[in-house]
């Protein structure tokens, strides 16, 4: 069964981090350069939330707010479920379905340790899938 770890030890444990008192605008620039859709908001070395262009379009865009003049703080998620490198991927997905997000924070102990996305866990489990057929095929070609 494929865990958190192993996502984290593929894509690595890159986290894009931003202050609370950092634009909208500037988190959009720098989501853009990185290709990324979400950003970690931390300050004095405590994670805060994430900011996701979801909370972009819904919390600033539908509500006519400035993307100059609203800060990270006052839009990024901070209710977002925490989890472990050692949880599973099915269990990701599952929080991730029934919380209807696409990211979650890793952290071992109470520390920050990297961003899974939903596109990881798919891919994850697609890799796992690949792994399967291909046992299968090996084991029936050996016993033929």
């Amino acid at each position: 069964m494929k865990k958190v770890a192993d996502i984290l030890s593929r894509k690595g444990k890159n986290i894009t981090q931003v202050s609370a008192d950092t634009s909208v605008l500037d988190a959009l620039k720098i989501m853009a350069d990185q290709n990324i859709g979400s950003v970690v908001i931390v300050e004095g070395g405590q994670y805060l939330g994430i900011l996701t262009e979801r909370d972009y379009s819904r919390k600033v865009i539908l509500k006519g707010k400035s993307s100059t003049d609203t800060k990270v703080e006052e839009i990024m998620s901070s209710d977002i479920p925490r989890i472990t490198p050692s949880d599973t991927v099915e269990y990701c997905m599952q929080l991730m379905s029934d919380k209807n997000i696409r990211y979650l924070p890793v952290f071992d102990t109470e520390t920050l340790s990297g961003i899974i996305s939903i596109n990881d866990v798919v891919k994850e489990t697609i890799l796992a899938q690949q792994e399967t057929i291909t046992q299968l095929k090996d084991y029936l070609h050996s016993s033929m």
